[in-house]
């Protein structure tokens, strides 16, 4: 499947804009499981890839998952080992799934490939009055109940923790673009153009997006918006 040039700007905000914004909280995990040479990764939802950049950087040998065309053809430009669906159980299994929003089906497709023992992450908002992001996207925050998904999944509990999430932006432009690569404006959203309605009219998602990011503008026309986001670390049974 081609991308559509919507598709592959969108996709672009997110690999140049927004990405990196979790790269404290891709660096605390790795830091906690020790993530090095011999370490076999597998990212669901890889988005452009920045995480396997990481564990890549690290010495693992790191694989991801991403549905979206346009996002899996950009981390393939990085020259990442990107695939559409969750593999096929290797020879060698995984030893770390990162499965920071996964849906059930997706969580359950991808535990079968990683060794037992081997650790599954799951990441999501932390504390309400932590949080900034969610409630510029126009609602209070949708805090997962980590720990009963891993149940839920028959993960055994090992762990977890906060990292200071922060999204810096230069720019209101700059942080309207990184916010709506990550596809949860139209979902969060709670104004006239929330829903169907800020997924079709995207000039009207732009326009309620940069005034909702006025009070967290800076002098020097920065933003930045706090965040604290909590991980749970369970191991495969």
């Amino acid at each position: 499947m081609t991308p559509t040039p919507t598709a592959t700007l969108v996709a672009r905000d997110w690999a140049e804009i927004q990405e990196r914004m979790l790269v404290p909280l891709y660096e605390a995990v790795y830091d906690r499981l020790e993530v090095g040479p011999g370490t076999r990764l597998l990212g669901l939802d890889c988005g452009a890839g920045l995480a396997l950049l990481l564990a890549a950087g690290r010495g693992a040998a790191a694989t991801g998952v991403e549905a979206d065309p346009a996002r899996r053809a950009l981390a393939r430009e990085r020259l990442l080992e990107v695939v559409a669906v969750p593999p096929v159980p290797p020879a060698r299994p995984y030893d770390v799934l990162l499965a920071f929003s996964p849906g059930p089906g997706d969580l359950a497709a991808a535990l079968p490939v990683v060794r037992r023992g081997g650790a599954v992450v799951l990441a999501g908002w932390g504390p309400a009055e932590r949080c900034t992001v969610p409630s510029v996207l126009g609602g209070g925050p949708v805090v997962r109940d980590l720990d009963a998904v891993a149940e839920a999944a028959g993960l055994v509990p090992d762990g977890s923790g906060r990292v200071f999430c922060p999204f810096g932006y230069a720019d209101v432009d700059s942080a309207v673009r990184g916010l709506l690569s990550t596809g949860l404006y139209p979902v969060a959203g709670t104004g006239p153009g929330a829903g169907t309605g800020a997924a079709a009219d995207p000039a009207l998602a732009e326009k309620e997006l940069a005034e909702a990011l006025h009070p967290y503008e800076r002098a020097d026309g920065a933003v930045w918006l706090p965040n604290i986001l909590r991980y749970v670390i369970a191991r495969v049974a």
